[in-house]
């Protein structure tokens, strides 16, 4: 519990009519506020943006100090480790708290992606797969989920139904999220229908089996533990945990993310708890396929069998274990440098019971699951309220 989430801002998920600077400059401001500190508290800023060719303007790290001038001398740092980039840059500012080099670090997740044609956008999101054996697969990033749905319904039987009620249920926990980029209520029987409005993207998964592409930008303020016990709130990190996996999919089985289920494993561990007690999960379900082997690799059920989780209920609001109660990325979008660090926002607002309508009763203790790739950088964090 050295490291504490003291403040932090989300901006709306969607198609911004701003640039990137734009959304850094929006949630950098705000975060401070309501982290209560000024910039000159800050001792280090981490930006994560996977970029990528989304926009010309790289080099990112150095915006949040147009926004605020008084963070034009602090150490700004850009980090980037695909679909994960937001837990990546969430982890190097704890990694500089840990080490005593910092004691207040502004972290900000950052995505500008509706300005490219979906076709490049596809392109570019390919860049987290490896090109030289899956570089032409037909359907950008969705081809590659839709090629490990093939391998899992071959191997486990037709989960179709499954993944609608997945969808189903994430677009019905987004209607109360004011920040989600698609506040619609599509039912099970539009998401487990192909039609003219739910086509396939990537056989077998249809649109709604798909994440958004959305722009966005979310921030945090860490804090050491001394620091955050005289701050107005601490979501203390009761355990932080990153494993890799092959990029490859030659390269490992299709049908299980098992790096993910070492993540797991080990935060587990290391917080001393069971999957059990926590009070939700805010997951990585970039496809609803994505989501299912997480109930999985979470423990959460035996391998093959995660449609039982959803089928009977589990992971609804009101289930054993509620998964994605802001709607996850299939409603709020998928900025991707941002999705990291608004996994650990929509979590964090969850512990202090300021997350309105997306409320989880008596939540005490949070899970959070991002990942880089197919489940190639996988990170687990396990976050509680100090105060």
């Amino acid at each position: 519990m050295s490291v504490c989430i003291t403040g932090w801002a989300h901006s709306k998920f969607g198609k911004s009519e701003g640039d990137a600077e734009a959304l850094i400059a929006e949630v950098t401001k705000e975060a401070l506020d309501h982290a209560g500190i000024t910039a000159e508290d800050v001792d280090a800023i981490y930006l994560g943006t996977m970029n990528n060719g989304f926009q010309k303007q790289d080099f990112q790290a150095a915006l949040p100090a147009l926004a605020v001038e008084s963070l034009r001398h602090v150490p700004a740092t850009l980090v980037e480790n695909a679909c994960a980039t937001g837990s990546a840059a969430i982890y190097a500012g704890m990694n500089a708290i840990k080490g005593h080099s910092a004691r207040t670090v502004l972290v900000v997740g950052v995505e500008k992606m509706t300005a490219r044609p979906t076709a490049e956008v596809g392109d570019i999101l390919l860049g987290a797969s490896y090109r030289p054996e899956e570089g032409d697969i037909k359907g950008g990033f969705a081809g590659v989920f839709g090629a490990l749905a093939q391998a899992y319904f071959q191997k486990y039987g037709d989960k179709s139904a499954s993944l609608a009620r997945i969808a189903a249920k994430n677009h019905k926990n987004g209607l109360a999220n004011p920040y989600a980029h698609m506040r619609k209520d599509f039912d099970f029987d539009f998401c487990n229908t192909v039609s003219d409005k739910n086509p396939y993207v990537a056989p077998p998964l249809r649109r709604t089996d798909c994440s958004l592409i959305s722009d966005g930008a979310a921030a945090i303020v860490l804090s050491d533990l001394q620091t955050a016990l005289s701050s107005r709130r601490a979501i203390a990190f009761r355990a932080a945990r990153q494993v890799n996996d092959f990029l490859p999919l030659s390269r490992r089985s299709k049908t299980e993310f098992r790096g993910a289920a070492l993540a797991w494993q080990a935060a587990l561990k290391d917080a001393k708890l069971d999957l059990n007690d926590l009070s939700f999960v805010e997951t990585h379900d970039c496809f609803t396929l994505a989501e299912l082997l997480e109930y999985e690799a979470m423990g959460l059920t035996p391998e093959g069998q995660g449609h039982r989780a959803i089928d009977e209920g589990w992971t609804t609001k009101e289930g054993r274990l509620p998964v994605n109660p802001s709607g996850g990325l299939k409603s709020k979008g998928h900025p991707i440098g941002a999705t990291g660090v608004s996994l650990h926002v929509m979590a964090a607002m969850q512990l202090t019971e300021d997350a309105g309508d997306m409320q989880i009763h008596d939540a005490k203790l949070a899970g959070v699951f991002n990942m880089g790739g197919a489940a190639v950088a996988n990170y687990v964090s396990i976050l509680e309220r100090l105060r």
